[in-house]
């Protein structure tokens, strides 16, 4: 029997294929997780089936995203793309991490990205397809290699390196690298440190935090973002899988972070602190760290990015990909 590929627009069935056939490894595949993005970012589903007569041996999930955009000369203009579903697109880019493509071989995956080049290309659009596991890019076809790169490295804590002892993890520090940073936590414990957790309220204070780091450069200055991280909260709560980690300064609220809980791994989703705390994002993600070990984690993610920070604390760092075309 022949292979067949299509294109599936409708949302309820791309829901089926994807509980159906996607492999759920981490908090982002779950497709809950996924449809609260989608609520709020209204992308046209565009998921790529290629069958093998009733069996389903290749999936591309993708949506179509019209976003205007800064050019090169700071004007702004409307572009439209292809992303990984959802295309919860922020700055040009999309969030969630760990995103997978199945293709059972390099035939499957060739006649998949063909088919949504030349969409692209009839529409003058642009495919950008990032955060994709190691798995998702072992059968990319030589003809699309040059278009498949290492987009960012992701990092995680696994405390089973350290047989889940925190001070076994803070002994592979340097010496002198760890006196510095346990000063800089004793300062501010001298003022008094205490912790709060799993207050649902405390995420407006996470939010303010953020913003008023990151402003306008934040994912939460998009009222999409901020809505869709609102209700993936309340459904996270919803499943007991919400976490928030609240520190006081004295009694001043001093950072704010909130995390994902899923299948004896956590996820560190979002966080804010407070400028006039020097150090206090160090304490909060010892903090984190100390947890995992206590609680026997499998991985502690700390997503993509180093911000000057994970490479020194000894994170594992995990590449994504990303395709563009």
């Amino acid at each position: 029997m022949s292979s067949t590929i299509r294109i599936v627009k409708d949302i309820d069935e791309c829901a089926f294929l994807w509980q159906k056939y996607y492999p759920v490894d981490c908090l982002f595949d779950l497709w809950w997780v996924k449809e609260t993005f989608a609520k709020f970012y209204k992308r046209e589903p565009f998921f790529v089936v290629h069958e093998d007569g009733s069996r389903l041996d290749g999936l591309l999930p993708l949506c179509r995203a019209s976003e205007l955009i800064i050019s090169d000369n700071d004007s702004l203009v409307k572009k439209e793309f292809y992303l990984f579903f959802p295309g919860e697109m922020w700055h040009n880019r999309t969030w969630m991490e760990q995103n997978k493509i199945i293709a059972t071989n390099f035939d499957v995956m060739r006649e998949m990205l063909l088919v949504v080049k030349s969409e692209a290309d009839n529409r003058g659009s642009f495919v950008d397809i990032r955060y994709l596991n190691k798995k998702s890019i072992d059968n990319i076809p030589s003809e699309f290699s040059s278009n498949c790169t290492v987009d960012e490295v992701g990092y995680i804590f696994y405390p089973a390196q350290y047989k889940y002892s925190y001070e076994a993890y803070l002994g592979s520090f340097a010496g002198k690298s760890r006196k510095k940073i346990l000063s800089e936590i004793a300062t501010l414990e001298g003022h008094g440190v205490s912790f709060r957790y799993n207050n649902f309220d405390d995420l407006n204070i996470m939010f303010e935090l953020n913003m008023n780091s990151f402003g306008s450069n934040g994912y939460f200055h998009d009222s999409r973002f901020l809505n869709s991280f609102i209700e993936l909260a309340s459904q996270l709560n919803k499943n007991g899988m919400l976490r928030v980690v609240t520190v006081f300064v004295g009694d001043k609220v001093a950072a704010v972070d909130m995390g994902g809980v899923w299948n004896n791994q956590s996820i560190m989703l979002a966080g804010g602190t407070d400028r006039n705390f020097a150090g206090v994002a160090k304490l909060i993600n010892l903090h984190h760290i100390k947890w995992a070990c206590a609680q026997n984690l499998e991985s502690l993610d700390f997503l993509c990015g180093d911000f000057g920070w994970k490479e020194r604390f000894h994170l594992t760092p995990r590449e994504l990909y990303q395709i563009v075309f």
